[in-house]
């Protein structure tokens, strides 16, 4: 039997888990307060916490970590990589550390995991944010200096659409999908034959606007605002990520709220304003369909905000012309996390190193 863990930080919580083999025995999110986290300057300061949070799970469910097989974390920022399982090595930790290709609370999950490993398990990461698999022609921003880069919820996409196979008994390296995730940003990205060819940067780049961020710009009003005198460069950056999309129109990024106002208490700019982010993100499932000449199997939606009713009908009604629509809410980042390494520790799938 193999014993599993898994490790997936996220801005303000620890989401961990224990597999006996392909089969979760325990999960769990834990919540860190808002107000604790901003106290720290950095991401690495957050160690101890975090550390301390994944030790008193471990000892509440009697985990022993040297008697684990492998420990697996969500992959933070290094230098592109192919889709699949990477063992944690030497150069990928400083990679991540240098904050280089980026930064997030993920990068920390690779420390967290290398530094358990040191009592015995493997340590691992699987589909990190950095996997890139774009075609050439995908990579072409409009100007030579600038490249569009692969920055999305790889680790999501990739499990969903390997879901989305299974179930359907057909093998994921045989399908072409348009993967839909729709969190606190949302990423549309083209998968051709098992591989995702093109997607949009869900985080500070292209595409449609979200809860908190603005995406896809018009670029020559966005530079006259960054000339204006009246912004930082601290302050730009905030406004595209973190006081952008639906936080820009109505102030608020909770989904559920916004939806109470509008329909509850018939706030006419809260329902424009989700409107106006379901057509901006039926035009990019749209677009990419185009990339594999409208020859889409399914398209999937995914992410927390897929447990909407009305936002899940305005896209459907909008897409549903170019194949069948199949939704998954919520994320099956654990699952994908825990069942990958197995599979890489009984030599099913290959394991790689940076």
């Amino acid at each position: 039997m193999k014993k599993i863990f898994v490790i997936n930080l996220g801005t303000t919580s620890t989401k961990i888990a224990y597999f006996e083999n392909d089969k979760c025995i325990y999960k769990e999110t834990l919540k860190h307060e808002a107000e604790k986290i901003k106290k720290y300057n950095t991401i690495w300061d957050q160690f101890d916490l975090r550390k301390s949070a994944i030790d008193n799970f471990m000892k509440e469910h009697n985990i022993v970590v040297s008697e684990l097989d492998a420990i697996v974390s969500r992959g933070g920022h290094t230098e592109p990589l192919t889709s699949g399982v990477y063992r944690i090595n030497k150069k990928m930790l400083e990679e991540s550390r240098s904050m280089k290709y980026g930064n997030h609370v993920s990068d920390l999950g690779l420390q967290l995991a290398n530094e358990y490993s040191k009592q015995g398990p493997i340590p691992f990461t699987v589909d990190t944010a950095c996997t890139d698999e774009f075609e050439p022609l995908a990579r072409y921003s409009g100007m030579k200096e600038i490249q569009r880069l692969s920055r999305f919820h790889v680790l999501n996409h990739k499990a969903v659409a390997r879901k989305f196979a299974e179930e359907h008994n057909k093998k994921y390296e045989d399908l072409n999908l348009v993967v839909c995730h729709m969190g606190g940003g949302t990423s549309v990205a083209i998968h051709k034959k098992g591989k995702l060819i093109d997607g949009n940067n869900g985080l500070d780049g292209d595409g449609p606007f979200s809860t908190d961020r603005t995406c896809g710009l018009p670029v020559g009003q966005l530079i006259d605002m960054c000339y204006s005198g009246k912004y930082t460069y601290e302050e730009m950056r905030r406004k595209i990520k973190g006081l952008g999309g639906l936080m820009s129109y109505v102030g608020e990024t909770d989904v559920v709220k916004i939806q109470k106002k509008a329909f509850e208490e018939n706030d006419k700019n809260c329902k424009e304003a989700l409107e106006a982010m379901c057509y901006q993100t039926a035009k990019e499932i749209g677009a990419m369909a185009t990339v594999v000449n409208g020859e889409v199997d399914a398209i999937l939606i995914t992410g927390g905000i897929a447990n909407s009713e009305f936002i899940m009908s305005e896209i459907i009604k909008r897409v549903k012309f170019i194949a069948p629509v199949y939704l998954y809410p919520g994320e099956f980042e654990m699952e994908s996390l825990g069942t990958n390494v197995y599979k890489a520790l009984m030599n099913e799938v290959e394991i790689k190193e940076l």
